[in-house]
């Protein structure tokens, strides 16, 4: 029965799935080590993977890959069952590094994927700075271009300026990708991308390049975060990577893309990859999570039964039920919702598709990265004290995946941006990110919403036209989250067309409580979507009714944690309300049973669940 939910779950990408754990499974955990025996125990990993094909599979044909896009965010997803630090570091190198110089770069550029994939140029991606972290655009180090020379000069101006928290720069890294504002013949062009050397081939920093390590974090010591910062550095015109921009031997920069934002926004949106890859990256280790604490919720006993004088499994109690079983049915629906926004980045063909899906992303990876960061909370907490030993891995987790919120991308800015591209007119407009640049837009248009249904429309066309009011009934579960999302959006466009241009910065900035939450509304909505269709791709009708049942749980416990929303706006009855809550109860007894066949079935390699608790 394992295996039918296994071949759901494993969905488009089946074979390659199989095949990354297989690998996977071939490493062995690293164990108590400190942290330059861990660094460079990652680095060995790291050589492992690259001797078992795992980079090839996202690079171009033409330089020894496999050009399967959405394989290659598959893959990492899989690593996230394993050492956390090896996956992050294997998305330093492969996804960042190595996917800014194939996406960004030209064929000159090209040559170095090679070596890229094989780790003979370790690398890194220096984007970050300390006074500038989710504002990319308005980042300070420059690259100025000396016709003279014919080299870029890149510079750190200022301490605010240094390139921070950049993985595989204190250890390993020899070449970084360093964002930039590029400048020719004194003007400006914006952020653009640069290949620079910073350490010479004895390991060495460069001349003019400074190193120093972040020191030790909360989590993934393995990875090598570093700081860099550039003192009047020389690289040569072609180490520009200009497939969106160029400068010419006397200095005359050209670009396909008109405007300085659209620019930026075209850039930065072939680098989606790494956002998706956190998401999913997030929701491996949430999985794992689950798995050791809802088998130790299987065999831990606490307290006994008057009837029988047995001692009670802790899963059999109510309590530990809502702690758990609600999160499965999220990370279900988040696994299903991702395997979407996989492959909709593998099969994205036009302007309208992408900026779909850079919202999209940036959505995703807000909620699945917080939810990891609560679920596995609340698997600690459910272990007790023996959730607490690092042995048992909970711990470790919880520390390697609190950063996840933060990196490619904060997640309230990110929210912010999911709203932004939900408001009629900002959508199709390129403009700043920062609240400036979103208060001077909804000064100047009127601003309205829409709600699009995603590729599952048919099927909810269906669900919701033959519905009934019964909280079961999955057509009102998907109106509920429908018209939750229409009158939160609705709102906030009417509370920003009050925008004048003397008080358009005050009304956004007033406004920010109710982008976030419209924001979350939307993706709770398109993860919605994404578990009714897989509900409805089921094939064995014992698995549809389990995987049904866990959609109402996960539908249900959602608008239970928005119930006041609900309450307050006249979509439920107190009675009714607590009816929802009644309902998630239930749920969550119907489901226990099943609980350890849910978790098998990710299929987290048995190498990589070796806590004690697990048994």
């Amino acid at each position: 029965m394992v295996d039918a939910l296994r071949d759901l779950l494993d969905g488009r990408w089946a074979e390659l799935r199989r095949a990354s754990l297989d690998l996977l499974g071939k490493l062995e955990p690293a164990g108590e080590l400190e942290r330059e025996e861990y660094r460079a125990w990652v680095l060995e990993q790291m050589r492992a993977l690259a001797a078992g094909g795992h980079p090839l599979i996202g690079f171009p044909a033409e330089y020894g890959g496999r050009d399967d896009v959405g394989g290659s965010v598959v893959a990492f997803e899989v690593l996230g069952f394993g050492d956390l630090s090896l996956m992050v570091k294997a998305g330093v190198q492969w996804g960042l590094f190595g996917g800014a110089v194939q996406a960004l770069g030209t064929r000159e550029h090209h040559e170095l994927i090679p070596a890229i994939m094989s780790m003979e140029l370790p690398g890194c991606f220096a984007m970050t700075e300390s006074g500038h972290g989710s504002d990319v655009q308005n980042l300070r180090t420059t690259a100025t271009y000396d016709a003279a020379a014919q080299e870029f000069v890149v510079h750190t101006p200022d301490a605010s300026a240094r390139k921070d928290y950049i993985g595989n720069a204190a250890r390993d890294g020899r070449v970084a990708v360093v964002f930039a504002q590029l400048v020719t013949d004194g003007s400006g062009h914006g952020v653009h991308a640069l290949l620079v050397p910073i350490r010479d081939a004895s390991g060495a920093p460069v001349p003019g390049v400074r190193i120093e390590d972040c020191g030790p974090k909360a989590g993934l010591n393995g990875v090598d975060n570093g700081r860099l910062w550039f003192d009047q550095v020389r690289v040569p015109r072609s180490a520009l990577l200009d497939r969106y921009g160029s400068v010419s031997p006397d200095g005359g920069y050209s670009s396909p893309v008109e405007g300085t934002g659209r620019r930026f926004f075209t850039m930065l949106g072939t680098l989606v990859r790494g956002r998706i890859s956190v998401a999913g990256g997030a929701g491996s280790a949430t999985k794992k999570a689950l798995a050791i604490a809802i088998r130790y919720g299987l065999t831990r006993r606490q307290f006994t039964r008057p009837d029988s004088g047995e001692e009670v499994v802790v899963l059999d109690y109510l309590a530990h039920q809502r702690r758990l079983l609600p999160a499965l049915a999220t990370s279900y629906a988040l696994h299903f919702a991702q395997e979407e926004l996989v492959s909709a980045l593998h099969d994205v063909s036009d302007d309208r598709a992408r900026r779909e899906l850079e919202s999209r992303a940036a959505g995703l990876k807000a909620v699945a990265t917080w939810h990891a960061t609560t679920t596995i909370q609340a698997c600690r907490e459910a272990c007790g004290g023996a959730g607490y030993l690092s042995e048992n891995l909970l711990a470790g987790l919880k520390a390697d995946t609190d950063v996840f919120t933060t990196f490619e991308g904060d997640n309230t800015v990110l929210l912010q941006l999911v709203a932004k591209g939900l408001l009629t007119s900002y959508r199709d407009h390129v403009g700043d990110l920062d609240p400036l640049g979103m208060a001077r837009f909804v000064a100047d248009q009127f601003v309205g919403v829409v709600i699009e249904r995603t590729a599952a429309r048919a099927i909810i066309d269906r669900l919701v036209s033959g519905s009934s009011d019964a909280l079961l009934d999955r057509g009102w579960q998907v109106r509920q989250f429908e018209d939750r999302e229409r009158h939160v959006l609705e709102g906030l466009a009417r509370r920003l067309r009050r925008a004048t241009a003397a008080n358009a910065f005050d009304v956004f900035n007033a406004a920010q409580d109710h982008l976030l939450h419209a924001a979350r509304v939307h993706v709770d909505r398109v993860v919605l979507e994404a578990f009714v269709a897989a509900v409805d791709r089921c094939e064995d009708p014992a698995d549809a009714r389990l995987v049904d049942r866990l959609c109402d749980l996960y539908a249900l416990s959602t608008i239970e944690a928005d119930r006041a929303w609900f309450l307050e706006h006249g979509r439920l009855t107190a009675a009714r309300s607590k009816a929802v809550t009644q309902a998630v109860n239930d749920l969550c007894a119907a489901v226990r049973p099943n609980a350890r066949r849910l978790v098998d079935a990710f299929g987290v390699p048995e190498g990589w669940l070796a806590a004690p608790i697990t048994g």
